[in-house]
Formats: C-alpha cells, sequence, structure tokens
C-alpha cells in the first residue's frame, strides 16, 4: 500500500482529497460558466452590468477560498506523511500556524457576518 493510499480519517485517503480537490476545481468551472451564460441575457444595459458583476465576482473569490483551504489541508497532509511519524520536529511552522489561526478567525468573521447579513434580507 502507498502512502497515497493510507487512510487518513474517516475513509479519506491521501488520493481521494487530491481528486476532491480536482473534482471541485472541475466542476466550479462549470457552474461558473453555466452562471454567466444564465446571466448574460439578464444584462442589457452598463448598470445591469454593474450590479451582477460583483455577484460573480463573489462567487468566484468563495470558490478560490474553499480551494485554498483543500490544498493546505493536503499539503498538511503530506508533510505529516513525509515526516513518518518522527517526533524530530513540529509539522507546522510558528509561521504557518499563524497565518492558519488568522485564517481561520477571518473566515469565522466572514461567515458570522453573511448570517447576519442573511438573517436581514
Amino acid at each position: 500500500m502507498s502512502d497515497f493510499d493510507k487512510v487518513i480519517f474517516k475513509g479519506k485517503t491521501f488520493s481521494s482529497i487530491l481528486e476532491d480537490i480536482y473534482k471541485n476545481s472541475k466542476k466550479k468551472e462549470s457552474q461558473i460558466k453555466s452562471l454567466i451564460e444564465e446571466l448574460k441575457p439578464l444584462i442589457g444595459s452598463m448598470g445591469d452590468a454593474i450590479s451582477v458583476v460583483p455577484l460573480i465576482k463573489e462567487y468566484l473569490e468563495i470558490g478560490v477560498k474553499n480551494d485554498e483551504q483543500l490544498i493546505k489541508m493536503a499539503a498538511i497532509i503530506q508533510r505529516a506523511m513525509n515526516s513518518g511519524g518522527n517526533d524530530s520536529g513540529d509539522l507546522l511552522s510558528d509561521e504557518e500556524i499563524e497565518q492558519l489561526t488568522k485564517m481561520a478567525v477571518e473566515m469565522n468573521g466572514e461567515d458570522v457576518k453573511k448570517e447576519g447579513e442573511d438573517e436581514s434580507i
């Protein structure tokens, strides 16, 4: 059994995580193309475009953030696999821990903000 086929958690292997990242990327690409095609007929003026384009931009940014999280998770798993369980060093540097913590706080803040926005609609 290769390292790619070892179960990491809940039946997920490293190769299945990489496959999920790939499938999510392809699915998102298809969804974005479909969304743009659906919105094209609704854009009749510059004012329409000005109101629609930010929605597409936000959708793209959310997708990119989700992909970044999956890629970072895969990188952490790969490091753990490469360390072979040695206690010779930390899995993450202090800088990486700080970056992940900052991202978690930012994402949590965005989630709370969006939940509040959704309730007011």
